[in-house]
């Protein structure tokens, strides 16, 4: 176990003036709060507070963020108190460990949400200071590092959580260790198999790749010292995930990737940066489209390089990167190198702009109440390939890789987005839809008359877009639902000799007895089909209305159950509901996240979390769905397979599939003869995820099958 004393030598190595009493005394209010404690691994507690307050002292940050790390848990697991905490070490200390802190004492409807809001948590007080997240991502890196002691189902879904959230959290501050670190662990916890054959395939020919990687080496060294330029040069493979993403990004093989092996040269200047680049480019053919200036246009997180792809000395492809001693430090350590000087005080032009991100992420949570929308948009968020476009006016404008001109007008306006018609790119004409690259010159077209249409969800990539669509679709939903519910209520009112008047005390009253804050909503939810017109009614003739008086859509929905054999195999609230249609467009089966939307005539169609067709559905619509235990009915799923187009291979992979019982009812497959492989597209009937997984698990493990997926 790290001992206090080493945690303290460091600090004071990297900070000689500082008071460190203050990390003395979190050390043993830590150790006197967590007494007794214990991991799973069976070590004490304290080991852990420990470990996370020594990599940040590894990370050479400031004592009040050691001091945090070691109290990160207090507030959590323990009987510690705000109140205690800034007593004994004051506002900053306190602020940062409130924001680590997890929302664990409160309730929640599900995992989703309790995840949703300790993000969301986590990401307002990291905006306030950005210690927050260096804490909580050294805190999520240790329990990568111990996550070999909690039970399979729970290191899944600790290992997608990271994957998810936290490596990219760790890029988009640039701190590239920490970010690979963390991939590498997840991936070998979610995908153990892939992880293992790419750990045997750099292994396997190990000692003849490192002869390869030092003659690179020799030469690039040899070449730099004929031009006087004093360097470093460094040769190394990719670490795993990235390596197998490659795999999965291009469809192939560990054989067939060429930029395995990176090799980065660091010298003193950015003049010595680009005269090496001249230098690799004489010596060997450059690849056109390989070439980045990240020193000329650095990314978002502070990353300085050049990259630049050449067919090397022996005819093979190798990637370069050149940066400066400067550089390469910033490179791994992102924004906690540059914490180093500013410990706390005001930010730059240079950190503003990296942060224009998260400011951008903070706006948009206000308006996200819905827990899976919220993660959806973070992800896109933090997801860091970028674009680099200019607006007429020569303004450059940075947005993640796949961004549309419709992207872009939001991000000048919401208004011009709402307004889009087209687009000009380099002065012609292109589809709203039109991917943008890097160094185009865009410009909007707008019309007064012109409004958002449903269809750009399918294509909009950043979260301000998406979220002003949403808002527009939502807003224009309401309006049609609300004069949908008015005229209905009207004629009801009129069937039964009634004076309608929504704006009297009598319907105000009918609206806070279902609930609703006004006559509006009560009103709209008509227009939805969540209360009917005759509901309203009955509630006005009579105050002591029945209980089956104030029965809603939905729950008329759900007692309408017939005694015959299951089929939907879908449960609303717990309840068996037979108005099931399930979406074709995704293909929902037993064991996915799924949600409802009511659907006025046609009951309740079920989607797939996350499909396409659920974002331009108004959300008042959305039901909460479960699938009922034990249901053995088969669903249809798409499985696609990437393999090389061998004799017999289609008889191995069918055979695959019949011996998991699963029955093939429809196939598709496209040759690619240049390239000699083919994709098969399997359409299965298959009773849940877990048989659909195995399956897919069996496939990839059969010889010349590059890749193998579910589809949606």
């Amino acid at each position: 176990m790290i001992r206090i004393n080493d945690i303290l030598d460091k600090v004071t190595a990297c900070h000689p003036d500082a008071e460190i009493d203050i990390i003395d005394r979190a050390y043993i209010y830590s150790a006197r709060m967590h007494d007794g404690q214990v991991r799973l691994s069976g070590e004490p507690y304290l080991a852990h507070p420990l470990e996370v307050a020594n990599i940040l002292a590894d990370m050479k940050l400031d004592v009040t963020s050691v001091a945090a790390g070691f109290l990160h848990d207090a507030l959590e697991d323990t009987k510690a108190t705000v109140e205690d905490l800034k007593d004994i070490f004051g506002e900053e200390v306190t602020h940062i460990v409130s924001g680590v802190t997890k929302l664990s004492r409160l309730s929640f409807k599900s995992s989703e949400e309790r995840q949703a809001e300790s993000i969301r948590k986590m990401i307002l007080a990291m905006a306030d200071d950005i210690r927050v997240l260096l804490i909580k991502l050294t805190d999520r890196l240790h329990n990568m590092r111990t996550l070999q002691f909690h039970k399979p189902e729970k290191q899944v879904e600790i290992a997608r959580e990271t994957l998810d959230i936290y490596a990219p959290l760790a890029n988009r501050l640039g701190i590239f260790w920490i970010k690979k670190e963390l991939e590498d662990t997840a991936f070998k916890y979610l995908a153990p198999d892939e992880y293992n054959r790419i750990r045997g395939w750099i292994t396997k020919n190990q000692e003849e790749r490192e002869k390869h990687i030092d003659a690179v080496k020799k030469i690039l060294k040899e070449k730099m010292e004929e031009h006087n330029l004093e360097c470093e040069v460094l040769g190394r493979h990719k670490h795993f995930y990235s390596i197998y993403k490659k795999m999965m990004d291009q469809g192939l093989d560990f054989e067939e990737l060429y930029d395995i092996i990176a090799f980065r040269i660091i010298l003193n200047s950015v003049k010595e940066c680009y005269e090496a680049l001249g230098i690799i480019h004489s010596l060997w053919k450059p690849i056109p489209t390989r070439f980045k200036d990240y020193i000329g246009m650095p990314k978002t997180n502070m990353y300085q390089s050049l990259h630049t792809a050449v067919i090397g000395p022996f005819g093979e492809r190798l990637e370069i990167q050149i940066r400066t001693r400067e550089m390469d430090r910033i490179a791994e350590e992102g924004i906690a190198a540059h914490w180093q000087y500013k410990e706390g005080r005001a930010g730059d032009e240079q950190s503003d702009r990296q942060f224009a991100w998260l400011r951008q992420l903070i706006k948009n949570q206000k308006s996200l109440k819905d827990p899976r929308e919220f993660m959806d948009t973070v992800r896109i968020d933090l997801f860091p390939d970028e674009v680099y476009v200019f607006t007429p006016k020569g303004e450059v404008k940075e947005f993640p890789k796949g961004a549309t001109p419709v992207d872009f007008a939001y991000s000048i306006h919401s208004e011009v987005g709402h307004r889009c018609t087209g687009a000009k790119v380099d002065g012609r004409m292109v589809p709203l839809k039109y991917k943008l690259q890097t160094g185009e010159r865009v410009g909007i077209i707008t019309s007064s008359r012109h409004k958002p249409s449903k269809d750009w969800l399918n294509f909009v990539v950043t979260s301000k877009a998406r979220s002003r669509i949403r808002q527009w679709i939502k807003t224009e939903e309401r309006e049609k639902s609300l004069a949908l519910g008015r005229e209905l209520c009207e004629k009801e009112f009129q069937k039964h000799n009634l004076r309608f008047n929504p704006k009297s005390e009598e319907f105000q009253k009918i609206a806070q007895e279902f609930g609703f804050k006004s006559n509006n909503d009560l009103l709209a939810a008509v227009g939805y089909g969540k209360i009917t017109p005759l509901q309203a009614v009955n509630k006005l003739l009579s105050k002591s209305a029945t209980e089956e008086d104030a029965v809603t859509f939905i729950d008329k929905l759900k007692r309408r159950i017939q005694k015959k054999k299951r089929r939907a195999g879908i449960l609303v609230h717990g309840v068996e509901d037979i108005m099931i249609r399930f979406g074709k467009c995704c293909n929902p089966i037993p064991g996915d996240s799924v949600v409802g939307y009511i659907t006025r005539g046609r009951g309740v169609t079920v989607h797939r979390v996350g499909c396409v067709s659920t974002l331009t559905i108004d959300p008042e619509r959305k039901i909460d769905l479960e699938w009922a235990e034990g249901a053995q009915d088969t669903h249809p799923a798409k499985v696609s397979v990437v393999c090389h187009n061998k004799v017999g291979l289609l008889a191995d992979i069918s055979a695959i599939i019949s011996k998991e019982g699963a029955n093939i009812i429809d196939v598709s497959i496209r040759t690619d003869t240049p390239n000699k492989q083919a994709e098969c597209t399997f359409v299965v009937e298959v009773v849940n995820t877990k048989q659909l997984d195995m399956i897919i698990r069996k496939l990839k493990k059969i010889k010349f099958v590059i890749q193998a997926a579910r589809q949606s």
